[in-house]
C-alpha cells in the first residue's frame, strides 16, 4: 500500500514520521513530480498536477476542515473524498467563538479602551436572554460550538440545511438550558413552535427556518461549508433580519460575508460589531478597511488549527477501515461541497 503526502505551506517529515509510526506497513512517501502512484493521497491545496498524475487514486484525505478549494480541482472521478471529523480543531473551535460571543456580551473591549486612558468604569450587566446566539452550520464543530455556548446560559440557535435530530448530533450534553418563553418579544411563530433539542439549542432547518432562525437570533456564527448556495449567505437582506445591535462572528470562509454589506450595516448601527477569522483575501491586504475599522475585530485565520497526531490518527485509521472495506466517517459528496 502506497501513500503520499502532498500539502502546501506543511513541513512534511513530522507528517511522513507519524503515518509512518501509524501505518508501519505502508509505503509512505512526499510527492514530487513524476513520483510512483499512490493508493491514498494525504493532501491540503496540492496543485493540479497532482491530481493529473495521480488518476489511481482510491481516497484522497484532506487535513483540513473545508474542501472547497479541493473541489475545484479535477479528481479522479474514482477517488473518495474524506474530511478530517475533528481532530483537535472543535475544541479550538468552541474555545474561540466563547470567547468572541463573552468579550461582546460583558462588552470587554470597552473597558479595555477605558482602562489604556486611565478611567474606571461602570457598565450595567446585560441579561443573557437579549443575546440569543444563531450558530450556522450544525456539523461537528457547529454542534460542539453551539454545546458550548450553551454552557454559559445563551439561547442558541442552530440552522442546518436539512433537519436535526437528536440522534443526528454527535454527542448528547447533558446538561438542560431553560427553554425561553415562547412570547419573548421578537419571536415568530415558527420559533414558538420549534422544538428545543434535548442540549438546549433551539434547531431550525430549510429555506423557511432560516428566516425564522435570523430573526430569533442577535449573534450570528457562520461555520458552513463553502458551497454556491452559501457563498454570500451573509448579506444585507440576511443581516438585516438580525435583531437590532446584532453582532457577527466569522470562522468559516470570507466568501461568506459581502464585505460592503457588513460595512453599511455596521455604520448605519444595526449591527454592532463583528469578529472575523476568514476573508475573502488572505492575508488581509494591508489596506483593507477592515483593519481600522473600530467595530471590527481581526485575528489571522486562526480560530482552530488541525491538530498533527490527532489528524495522523484519525487518517491511518479510516485507511485501515477502507483497507477492510468498511465504510468511514466524514465522506464528502461533490454535489453537495461537503
Amino acid at each position: 500500500m502506497n501513500i503520499t503526502f502532498c500539502c502546501t505551506n506543511t513541513a512534511p517529515e513530522p507528517w511522513l514520521q507519524g503515518l509512518r509510526a501509524a501505518l508501519p506497513g505502508a509505503d509512505v512517501s512526499l510527492w514530487e513530480p513524476g513520483a510512483v502512484p499512490a493508493d491514498y493521497a494525504v493532501v491540503w491545496a496540492p496543485p493540479q498536477q497532482f491530481f493529473d498524475e495521480q488518476g489511481q487514486l482510491k481516497a484522497v484525505f484532506n487535513i483540513g476542515a473545508g474542501v472547497d478549494a479541493l473541489l475545484k480541482l479535477r479528481l479522479p472521478p474514482q477517488a473518495l473524498i474524506v474530511r478530517l471529523d475533528d481532530a483537535g480543531m472543535s475544541v479550538q473551535m468552541a474555545e474561540y467563538v466563547c470567547h468572541a460571543v463573552i468579550r461582546h456580551f460583558r462588552e470587554f473591549d470597552a473597558y479595555e479602551a477605558d482602562t489604556r486612558d486611565g478611567k474606571w468604569s461602570f457598565r450595567k450587566p446585560q441579561e443573557r436572554a437579549d443575546f440569543p446566539v444563531g450558530v450556522m452550520g450544525l456539523g461537528v464543530l457547529g454542534q460542539r460550538v453551539a454545546r458550548a455556548l450553551a454552557q454559559f446560559d445563551f439561547p442558541v440557535n442552530g440552522w442546518s440545511r436539512s433537519h436535526k435530530k437528536p440522534g443526528d448530533w454527535v454527542t448528547e450534553c447533558s446538561a438542560q438550558v431553560k427553554e425561553e418563553p415562547a412570547t419573548r418579544a421578537g419571536d415568530t411563530e415558527q420559533t414558538a413552535r420549534s422544538p428545543s433539542h434535548p442540549n438546549g439549542v433551539m434547531c431550525f432547518s430549510g429555506a423557511e427556518g432560516f428566516k425564522d432562525f435570523l430573526a430569533a437570533s442577535r449573534v450570528l456564527v457562520c461555520l458552513l461549508p463553502l458551497t454556491p448556495d452559501t457563498r454570500d449567505i451573509m448579506n444585507h437582506d440576511h443581516l438585516s433580519r438580525l435583531r437590532s445591535g446584532g453582532y457577527v462572528i466569522n470562522v468559516a470562509r470570507g466568501a461568506h460575508l459581502v464585505e460592503e454589506d457588513l460595512l453599511t450595516l455596521l455604520d448605519s448601527g444595526h449591527l454592532s460589531g463583528a469578529t472575523l477569522d476568514v476573508f475573502r483575501t488572505e492575508p488581509l491586504p494591508a489596506e483593507h478597511s477592515f483593519w481600522k475599522h473600530p467595530k471590527i475585530t481581526i485575528t489571522p485565520h486562526t480560530s482552530a488549527r488541525t491538530l498533527r497526531s490527532e489528524s495522523i490518527a484519525q487518517i491511518a485509521g479510516k485507511i485501515a477501515a477502507l483497507q477492510r472495506g468498511e465504510p468511514v466517517a466524514g465522506m464528502v459528496d461533490p454535489r453537495r461541497g461537503y
